[in-house]
């Protein structure tokens, strides 16, 4: 089950400076099963303690961040996407090339948020409980970055946990497309967050 990250979890920016390529080598091998693409334009990234404790050492050094209040401000920030051990967190990104095809899809997909589902085998799908800290949308259009919440029944926890399939996907009129089970790879690291 995952857990809130605290100051005592963070590296000083010194250390962090030291040890980040190595730190970012292994983040990036980690997300390799969280990171799953739904369809051409569509990534999912399942947060955890690890994806989270990367994004807010980076978010630190960018800023230069050194000091309690501002070292808390962060954690405050991004411990939110941590799951709670009944539940899946994600950051979605929408993802297009051709900033003119980018602009159209924005417009095109409002609501996709809330047309984001995970299902565990036997059981009906969970939509997604989407941008808790603040709208993203307007009556124009989308953003192109969404956080979302999966939260699951006692009953699915136990049956993903016993080996159930998990699939993802999203049910919206102008982008339909399911990854119908996860990869086993995805499936273990999405169970990893259960408690």
């Amino acid at each position: 089950m995952a857990q809130q990250l605290t100051r005592d979890d963070l590296y000083s920016l010194e250390k962090y400076q030291e040890i980040r390529n190595d730190m970012r080598s292994e983040v990036m091998a980690h997300k390799k099963n969280r990171n799953l693409s739904i369809g051409p334009n569509v990534t999912m990234y399942f947060e955890d303690p690890v994806t989270i404790k990367y994004q807010i050492q980076e978010m630190l050094r960018a800023e230069k961040i050194f000091d309690a209040e501002g070292i808390t401000e962060e954690l405050d920030t991004y411990n939110p996407l941590i799951p709670d051990g009944t539940n899946w967190k994600g950051t979605m990104m929408i993802e297009y090339v051709d900033v003119d095809e980018r602009i159209e899809a924005l417009a095109n997909l409002i609501g996709i948020d809330r047309q984001t589902w995970v299902q565990v085998e036997g059981f009906d799908k969970v939509f997604a409980i989407t941008n808790e800290d603040l709208e993203r949308e307007t009556e124009e259009k989308t953003s192109a970055v969404h956080f979302m919440r999966f939260e699951l029944e006692d009953a699915m926890v136990e049956a993903a946990k016993q080996g159930a399939a998990i699939s993802v996907g999203i049910d919206h009129e102008n982008y339909t497309h399911a990854v119908d089970p996860v990869p086993e790879n995805y499936r273990v690291a999405l169970v990893n967050d259960l408690k």
